[in-house]
C-alpha cells in the first residue's frame, strides 16, 4: 500500500507559537495521507474546534502559556470530550518522568521538538493504526527506570468519568476527599463527615495533591475552573 492511497488521517494541531503551528502544519500537508484539519494557539480554541469538526490525531505541545491549562490535566480533558481521538505530544519537555506522566495521563505517544520531523511523522501513523510510540532511545531510559513497564495507559475505549478527580492513582478515599474539598468543605468538616480523624483526612488530601501535581487549595480550584470552562 502507498501512502497515498492509506486512509486519509485528520490532524488537530496545538501550540501557542506560531511559528511552530504554521510550520508544522505546513510540513504536515505534504504527506499525502495527512489532513490538517484544525490549528489552534490554545486549549479552549481546540475543544471549540473539535466540537466542530472532529480528528484522528490531537497533536498537542505539553506546555502552553501562563493562562492556559496544564499538560496532564488538557491530556485528561481531551480524552473526556473527545475519546475518539488520539492523543500525540510534542514537546521539548523530553524527559522519562515528563513522558511516563502523559502517557499514564492517556497520550498514546510523545515526541520531542528536538527530534527530526519524520520522527514526528512515524509517530502520527504509528499512534493512528493504534499502537503507541515512544522512540527507541527514551523506550530504553524508561525501561531502565521501570517506568515503561509499569505505564498504564489509558488511550483505550474506556474515557474517564472525571477529568480530574477520575485520576486512575488515586484511592477511592482520595477521591471523596477531593470531591469534598471541591464543595468547599475544611479537612474539619471532612473528617466529621466521614468519622475519620482530622490526621486521617488531612494525609489523604496531602497524598491526593501529590498525584494529581498540585500544590494547595487555591491550584485544585484553578485546575477544577480550567477543566469546566473547556
Amino acid at each position: 500500500m502507498t501512502w497515498a492511497s492509506a486512509p486519509i488521517v485528520r490532524i488537530a494541531l496545538l501550540d501557542d507559537h506560531a511559528v511552530v503551528r504554521y510550520g508544522l502544519a505546513g510540513r504536515l500537508a505534504e504527506e499525502p495521507d495527512f489532513q490538517v484539519v484544525g490549528m489552534f494557539s490554545s486549549s479552549k480554541e481546540m475543544m471549540a474546534g473539535l466540537r466542530m469538526t472532529p480528528a484522528d490525531i490531537l497533536l498537542i505541545d505539553y506546555s502552553l502559556g501562563s493562562n492556559d491549562i496544564d499538560g496532564l490535566n488538557l491530556i485528561r480533558a481531551l480524552r473526556v470530550h473527545f475519546p475518539e481521538g488520539r492523543i500525540l505530544v510534542s514537546s521539548s519537555h523530553y524527559n522519562p518522568a515528563t513522558i511516563a506522566m502523559a502517557m499514564r495521563a492517556g497520550a498514546r505517544g510523545f515526541v520531542g521538538k528536538s527530534q527530526e520531523l519524520s520522527e514526528l511523522i512515524l509517530a502520527i501513523r504509528t499512534v493512528f493504526v493504534g499502537r503507541i510510540y515512544i522512540n527507541d532511545a527514551m523506550d530504553a531510559e524508561l525501561s531502565s527506570m521501570n517506568g515503561r513497564d509499569q505505564l498504564q495507559y489509558q488511550g483505550g475505549d474506556e474515557p474517564v468519568s472525571d477529568s480530574l478527580i477520575g485520576n486512575s492513582e488515586l484511592s477511592p478515599r482520595e477521591r471523596e476527599v477531593l470531591r469534598c474539598c471541591l464543595e468547599g468543605m475544611s479537612v474539619t468538616q471532612i473528617a466529621e463527615k466521614f468519622a475519620r480523624s482530622v490526621k486521617t483526612i488531612s494525609g489523604q488530601k496531602q497524598s491526593a495533591f501529590r498525584k494529581l501535581g498540585v500544590r494547595s487549595d487555591n491550584e485544585l480550584f484553578k485546575i477544577q475552573h480550567q477543566l469546566a470552562d473547556l
